[in-house]
């Protein structure tokens, strides 16, 4: 029986090695992180006293390339996996069964690679460029990089080079936590009374392209009035490399004056529906997005979820709240209340779909459908 299925193959330069990949998007479920394997495909000929080495490099970009002058850097690369494929080191190890099929199908020159990544490897994001940014973005992208050399760290010649453009991402978990509630109150120095703000969330997980519903009760108990309410939603984003590495933007609002004023005394139950996307805010410079891979459409990026151990945590950590906020006047200034939700993905049902080529890559990166006997 003989059975199709879809890889991703790549070669170098000179064509002597090649390197398949069964996907691109590398799951990390929190307490774990998917395995990164396939097989290498090497020359008899050219491997003939020649060490082949795998690595998976994580570049984090936090500076605009523009701004590099005098040695000046705004780039950190950090090496995740660093292991020597060719000859190889290591026989015992558990194969998956894309990996069993290829090798069987490849023959004797085919040998396998399997690299882990760590809890605390960064998800893949990338910061929007302004309409005048040139060079790479900023953010965080992996890719695996298999080269020819004397060791592991030999300087890599592109010849003998093969760079693989993956992400690690996040899918949304399958419980939900608790509703998001909030009330907040404001008194007045010189007025008798308060006014009462409450804001609630129908639930705590939403997904991309969800509208989100936002429930609010005003209670005016002071002598003042409520002339309009605003409603966003703000993306959180932090950067650990920078002590003051914090930012937020607004990716959807609402400002409306329905209901308004609420005078004294009385009150106000209204629902407003927020749906921030990607594309209501394409020329905003600086909105994280998810990582992206070459022709390839993205979206606003997903949660960052952590382990609850990881109290330093490294790379761009993103974060959504819905800020709600009812204006008095000049003299009697605003009331704010904030309700931190999340934005993901749904996990998608059966495989992860293949993605198309990368910005790391060097040269084309396809997908192939290659018969595997059973």
């Amino acid at each position: 029986m003989v059975f199709n299925f879809k890889v991703f193959k790549k070669c170098s330069p000179n064509g002597k090695i090649t390197v398949y990949l069964g996907k691109r998007d590398f799951v990390d479920h929190v307490n774990g992180v998917e395995p990164i394997d396939g097989v290498v495909l090497l020359d008899p000929e050219y491997t003939n006293g020649r060490k082949i080495f795998g690595q998976v490099v994580c570049t984090f970009r936090y500076g605009r390339e523009e701004d590099e002058v005098m040695g000046l850097n705004f780039q950190k690369d950090l090496f995740f996996a660093n292991e020597q494929i060719y000859p190889p080191t290591k026989t015992d190890e558990n194969l998956s069964k894309l990996q069993e099929r290829l090798v069987k199908k490849l023959g004797a020159n085919a040998f396998p690679f399997t690299f882990q990544l760590p809890t605390s490897a960064p998800g893949s994001v990338t910061l929007q460029p302004g309409p005048d940014d040139g060079g790479q973005p900023c953010g965080v992208s992996y890719y695996v990089k298999i080269f020819a050399g004397e060791n592991n760290t030999d300087t890599s010649h592109k010849r003998s080079t093969v760079a693989l453009g993956i992400r690690k991402i996040q899918f949304a978990p399958s419980k939900m936590g608790r509703q998001p509630c909030t009330v907040v109150r404001k008194d007045f120095m010189l007025s008798p009374g308060e006014l009462e703000l409450e804001v609630t969330l129908d639930k705590q997980l939403y997904h991309h392209d969800e509208k989100i519903a936002v429930n609010l009760c005003v209670r005016n108990h002071s002598n003042k009035v409520v002339k309009k309410i605003k409603a966003m939603v703000q993306q959180g984003v932090d950067i650990s490399v920078f002590q003051n590495g914090q930012f937020r933007a607004t990716v959807a609002e609402i400002e409306t004056a329905e209901g308004c004023p609420i005078q004294p005394g009385s009150s106000l139950q209204k629902v407003i529906y927020l749906k921030p996307t990607l594309s209501s805010n394409k020329d905003r410079r600086g909105i994280a997005l998810d990582g992206q891979l070459k022709h390839e459409s993205t979206n606003l990026a997903s949660t960052s979820l952590l382990p609850s151990h990881d109290s330093d945590a490294f790379g761009i950590i993103v974060s959504y709240t819905i800020k709600v906020k009812l204006y008095l006047g000049a003299l009697s200034g605003e009331l704010a209340a904030e309700l931190p939700f999340v934005l993901m993905h749904p996990k998608p049902d059966g495989k992860t779909v293949c993605r198309a080529d990368s910005t790391a890559d060097v040269e084309t990166f396809r997908q192939e459908s290659i018969a595997i006997p059973e």
